[in-house]
């Protein structure tokens, strides 16, 4: 967590206290600084407490962190708020009573979809071993308060709130973002995604990619996309104890 912040902490001991104001100014242009979260209970950010809670129930862990608006931690500090469609909700829910199969959360070794056995570069998506989502920006009340919102959704079904088919057919999520396809609230419509302005705001816009589940060498869960971008669930302590050590964050 927060890994890109290793280099500026090294400058703080070059060039000594006085450069502090700026290197806190850099900071909050390169992730914007994490406003209050609502309390939530550790079962849902620390992987002990999941694992005791859950048993294995990954579904209902994914319906929980969307229900309580719970933001997951992409490159260090953006805090993205997590968003199931209506209709991935439900069969998750249905997963968590016994009627379909459980998200696959893959082990450690498993750190990149590339390395899912049976990895093709496609769309395609079954909702256990890999997802269909986006990135959503400029969302006025995502939780977090940075504006971004990771939107999964069901793949393969009549889902209103799922990729279009344009989005099927120019999937290129293996690539750089730079390279790829941002898509407005307008065009999404157009597309058949009637109600995405509505939802997200008029101002939002989107990227879509694939996602799957992944642990880390401690147990935590990552949700990662196709091109290596990943968060794990937000860790409120992790970041009190940064600012704690850190006077000027």
């Amino acid at each position: 967590v927060l890994s890109w912040m290793g280099p500026l902490f090294l400058i703080v001991l070059l060039v000594g206290p006085s450069s502090a104001l700026q290197l806190k100014s850099v900071l909050a242009t390169r992730a914007g600084r994490p406003v209050c979260v609502e309390t939530a209970p550790m079962t849902l950010s620390e992987p002990a407490q999941r694992d005791a809670h859950y048993k294995g129930n990954i579904a209902q862990y994914l319906v929980d962190l969307h229900d309580a608006k719970h933001p997951f931690d992409f490159c260090g500090g953006m805090l993205f708020q997590l968003v199931l469609s209506d209709k991935l909700r439900s069969h998750l829910v249905r997963a968590a009573a016994g009627d379909g199969e459980q998200p696959v959360l893959y082990e450690s070794p498993i750190n990149r979809m590339a390395k899912i056995p049976g990895h093709t570069k496609s769309a395609e998506a079954d909702n256990v071993h890999i997802f269909h989502g986006r990135e959503v920006r400029q969302v006025p009340d995502a939780a977090g308060g940075m504006g971004f919102v990771l939107q999964l959704t069901l793949a393969g079904e009549d889902d209103p709130e799922g990729w279009t088919p344009q989005e099927v057919a120019g999937y290129d999520g293996w690539g750089h973002d730079s390279s790829r396809t941002w898509r407005k609230g307008d065009r999404l419509e157009d597309e058949g995604y009637q109600t995405f302005r509505n939802t997200f705001g008029g101002a939002a816009y989107t990227l879509h990619h694939r996602f799957y589940l992944h642990k880390d060498f401690r147990s935590q869960l990552w949700l990662s996309a196709e091109d290596g971008c990943e968060g794990q669930p937000y860790e409120p302590n992790a970041w009190d104890n940064l600012k704690a050590k850190v006077p000027f964050l």
